[in-house]
């Protein structure tokens, strides 16, 4: 039998359908026979009737089991435990669901002595035996090291960075082949390990920091084919979808609605067959185009008062002004003060003082600290626009449709 794990917090009732749709990918491909797949989900209270009974019905086309274990019941007290120790988790991007992998090892029957976890995000597209079949030995889990995916390792992981993990062993948690037999008895090493990253905030990989720093060094190291990362697959000279197991991650640029992109097809090829995908999905698909076409109009008013009387600035760097000049169709009277040394900051505020009332800045740096402006007294809308979000597919700027995919 081989044992599958997903985690699921679902606040919002939404998130289940990516769950499902990996769960849906992972049994279109396995060549098992019937029964030999039980999936199993550790969820809290967020899982409603409905998606409960969706997750049923996937494992019932393919004759396979699924199991469900409310964590919220069955360990209460371990779950306060890690609000108490990393509180800052309720303010986070990650849920509490995913410290549920850390529960897996008291869940299941202790008579299953290793199981595949996966994160939602996910899409499996080879027979997921091939990734039982590995033999773990004495390791505690199997990993695919991040190298794999990235080359900046040293400079995006912090545990990295301060020396607590080599940028060799340093791995993902989105896919652990989990050697059950030894993990039930690691429980004090995974509370020292959580301890360590509520006492650490700096460590912002949350339940990956903590595998990592408790278990860097045991583990078997797997081909990248069983976690390759979409955004890096995307880069590839040709992309495309081959016989692996892909992570949507980070979820807001790898997976979107461009069908043009092979990995987008794959996620929606998997979606479409999960019974999330219904009526109720079409109309809140609606829905979101609808409000983007509202937006659109409102914004339109909205830039035309707000230019009623006033001209134009510009603030970029200097590599990016002839673009800018031909996309805007900047006039030879229009300011433009370029993004090109720690003083143009300075600059900026200096001229935006000056012309107050006057003048509109566009401001076309990526991740600006608008808090800068909004500090200094000046009013969005009304001194300054965010003005890359006036740019488009044409301009190098993707269209970011995964609200779109998370509200269906």
């Amino acid at each position: 039998m081989i044992h599958v794990c997903f985690c699921l917090h679902d606040a919002t009732g939404r998130y289940s359908k990516f769950t499902g749709t990996a769960m849906l990918s992972l049994l279109e491909n396995s060549l098992a026979p019937p029964h030999s797949i039980t999936v199993h989900i550790l969820h809290d209270n967020t899982l409603t009737p409905d998606n409960r009974d969706k997750f049923s019905f996937v494992a019932g086309q393919y004759n396979q089991r699924v199991e469900f274990h409310n964590v919220e019941v069955l360990c209460a007290d371990r779950i306060a435990e890690i609000w108490r120790l990393i509180p800052g988790i309720k303010n986070s991007w990650v849920s509490i669901g995913a410290f549920y992998k850390f529960l897996i090892p008291k869940v299941l029957a202790l008579d299953i002595e290793k199981c595949i976890y996966l994160d939602g995000d996910i899409i499996v597209n080879l027979d997921i035996a091939e990734l039982w079949r590995v033999e773990l030995g004495e390791k505690v889990l199997g990993v695919i090291p991040e190298l794999s995916n990235r080359s900046d390792v040293k400079e995006f992981f912090p545990l990295v960075a301060d020396g607590l993990a080599t940028k060799e062993d340093y791995f993902n948690s989105g896919v652990l082949l989990m050697n059950l037999n030894v993990l039930r008895g690691e429980d004090e090493t995974i509370m020292r390990g959580i301890k360590f990253r509520g006492e650490n905030p700096r460590q912002i990989f949350w339940d990956q920091t903590i595998w990592n720093y408790c278990f860097s060094t045991r583990t078997l190291k797997l081909p990248v084919k069983f976690d390759r990362f979409v955004s890096s697959a995307q880069a590839e000279p040709k992309p495309t979808a081959e016989r692996k197991i892909y992570h949507y991650v980070p979820k807001p640029n790898a997976l979107q609605m461009n069908m043009r992109d092979p990995f987008n097809r794959l996620w929606i090829h998997y979606f479409m067959q999960t019974p999330w995908f219904d009526e109720m999905a079409m109309a809140r698909l609606y829905a979101g185009f609808e409000q983007v076409h509202v937006t659109l109009k409102r914004s339109m008013i909205n830039i035309s008062a707000m230019m009623s009387g006033k001209t134009r600035a510009f603030f970029d760097v200097s590599r990016n002004v002839e673009s800018l000049k031909k996309f805007f169709l900047v006039r030879n009277d229009e300011q433009i003060i370029r993004a090109d040394s720690e003083e143009s900051l300075k600059k900026l505020l200096d001229a935006m003082k000056k012309s107050r009332g006057k003048k509109v800045f566009f401001i076309m740096i990526p991740f600006f600290p608008f808090k800068v402006l909004l500090d200094a007294g000046f009013k969005p809308g009304v001194d300054f626009v965010n003005g890359m979000e006036f740019l488009s597919e044409a301009q190098g700027v993707p269209l970011n449709s995964y609200p779109l995919i998370k509200a269906m």
